[in-house]
Parts: structure tokens; C-alpha cells; sequence
């Protein structure tokens, strides 16, 4: 009898909300309108680029914001936008997209920036709202690198390396960590991103870009998307992606690796996107760091709260 009677119980329960998969869309059923109000075009010589807008349909949220090809999902506040973000030297084409059952539309603008290029920019979004999809950032010091000695390759130590994240922004060599700041917050937030870093005169030596995550409630999964751009606005240029589900709380993923060898010159290995690298600017142990590093002997990470 007792198992009858759950059973009857547990078809007249509500279904589970399904749960979020991809970056939602709104609900309207007329394409919306989407309006830039910044940036407004022309000549700028400031290092931060205003974005900023409206979009009609109120239920969109995020909207999907491309500059240049690097990708940002920003969040909206009854129908309104607004972030500052990095500009690159030179052109800035900013793009910004929504999306509704009834179908996408876009509003485009270009700024061009007076400005130095940047050496190193890393943007990291998410694919679900709630969720913290933390950027960590590892610097080289002094004391991190240590020369191949008789024949044997450099040896990394990442434990020696400066660790720069949600609750240690303060870079050592100068780099800028923008935490996610959403509408007028000033602290952390869940959700979309970006976390960004930039660094206008990063010191030669290796670079290691992680992120550490953590659901919330129903969400099980989502995927991080990261973009990286190297001398950006010169002849150098170098861009990346990664894009990677994240299903594990409190799990650590090393999403690329980034040596800046000088001389408008770097070099990007994404582990599982091709062979590790063997040539003498490498360490010899990539391998055994990503070990020590996914496996809580590295960092301090813990949730952006």
C-alpha cells in the first residue's frame, strides 16, 4: 500500500524546472531592437571602451557582445546595458546581438583607440547564469623558472609562481584583473562574466590561465569560454579559444598556457589541443604543474563569494 501511495504522489508532483543549457533566450515573440548609445564611433585615447545600449525586449538577458571577435555575454537590467571593457589598439569593432523566440538582431559601432597595444588579454565568459566560473591567473617570478642544468630542461615550480584571482587581484608584475562586476555592483558576481585580465607590459617568462568552478542550485553544468589575445593591433597578433564543459564543483581546469618570449613574440599551448611543446623556451614538466595544480597543490582557490 505504502508504495502505491508514493507512486500516486510522485506523478501529481510539478515536473523539475528543466535545467539551463546554452545562453538563454528571451521570450518575445517579435524580434527585438537593439540600440547602441556607446560607443558612439570616431577617435578615442582612452584605454577603456564604454559599452552601452538598450534592448526592447526586457525578458533578453544576456545580451552576446563581440569586440573584435573576443566574445562577452552582459548581463541586463530592465532592457539596459552598460560595462567598460579594454580597448584594443587601434579599430574596435563592437558587436552586440540579442536574441528572442522570434529571432536575433544586432547593433554594430567602431571606435578606433589612440592607444599602446596590449600585449596580454584574457576573457573568460560562461554559458549559465549562477554559477562561478573563477579566472585564475598564474605570473612568472624570478623564483619560478629554473634553468636546465647538464643537458635537462627548465624545471617550473607553480608554487612559486604569483597567483592572481577573484580574491587576490593585486597582480606583482603590473597586470589588471577585473573581477565580475554586473550592473552597479562593485564585487563578484555568478553568472555570465567576463572575468578579464590585461596586461599592458607582462615580463617575459610562462603564464598559466585556470578556471575553478562552482554550480549553484539546479545547475549541473556549463561551458567556459576562453578567448586570448597576444600583441594585439600589431603585425604579432595571436588569438586563441577554448571552449570547455565544466561539470565537477570545485574542480580545476588549466585551460591554456601562455610563454611571452620578448620582442612582440609569444606562444600559446592549450593542453588537448596539440602536443606539448619541446623546444628549449619550454619547461620540461607542464605536465607534472597541471598535476599539482588540478589536484589542490598549487592554489588557494575557493568559491567567489
Amino acid at each position: 500500500m505504502l508504495s502505491v501511495l508514493l507512486a500516486v504522489l510522485l506523478t501529481q508532483a510539478p515536473p523539475a524546472p528543466p535545467r539551463q543549457q546554452g545562453v538563454p533566450i528571451g521570450k518575445g515573440k517579435t524580434p527585438p531592437t537593439v540600440r547602441l548609445t556607446a560607443p558612439s564611433g570616431g577617435w578615442t585615447v582612452d584605454r577603456m571602451l564604454l559599452v552601452e545600449g538598450t534592448v526592447s525586449d526586457t525578458t533578453i538577458d544576456p545580451v552576446v557582445l563581440s569586440i573584435n571577435g573576443d566574445r562577452y555575454l552582459m548581463r541586463t537590467f530592465g532592457g539596459r546595458f552598460r560595462r567598460k571593457f579594454p580597448a584594443a589598439s587601434g579599430k574596435n569593432v563592437v558587436t552586440v546581438m540579442a536574441t528572442n523566440q522570434g529571432g536575433t538582431t544586432r547593433a554594430q559601432a567602431t571606435s578606433y583607440a589612440q592607444i599602446p597595444p596590449v600585449p596580454l588579454k584574457a576573457i573568460l565568459t560562461s554559458d549559465t547564469e549562477g554559477v562561478y566560473t573563477d579566472l585564475h591567473i598564474y605570473e612568472p617570478t624570478q623564483d619560478s623558472l629554473t634553468p636546465g642544468k647538464d643537458g635537462k630542461g627548465a624545471q617550473l615550480d607553480l608554487r612559486k609562481m604569483a597567483h592572481v584571482y577573484w580574491a587576490n587581484t593585486e597582480s606583482p608584475s603590473g597586470g589588471t584583473f577585473f573581477l565580475n562586476e554586473q550592473g552597479e555592483s562593485s564585487f563578484d558576481d555568478p553568472a555570465y562574466g567576463p572575468y578579464l585580465y590585461v596586461h599592458r607590459a607582462p615580463p617575459q617568462g610562462l603564464y598559466l590561465i585556470a578556471t575553478n568552478y562552482w554550480p549553484s542550485g539546479d545547475k549541473a553544468h556549463t561551458v567556459a569560454t576562453l578567448n586570448v589575445a597576444l600583441y594585439e593591433g600589431t603585425p604579432q597578433e595571436v588569438r586563441r579559444m577554448v571552449r570547455i564543459p565544466l561539470a565537477t564543483p570545485g574542480s580545476t581546469r588549466v585551460l591554456a598556457w601562455v610563454n611571452v618570449l620578448g620582442e612582440g613574440k609569444a606562444e600559446v599551448y592549450v593542453p588537448g589541443q596539440g602536443p606539448v611543446p619541446k623546444s628549449p623556451a619550454w619547461p620540461v614538466n607542464l605536465e607534472d604543474a597541471v598535476k599539482t595544480l588540478t589536484q589542490g597543490g598549487g592554489s588557494d582557490e575557493g568559491e567567489g563569494e
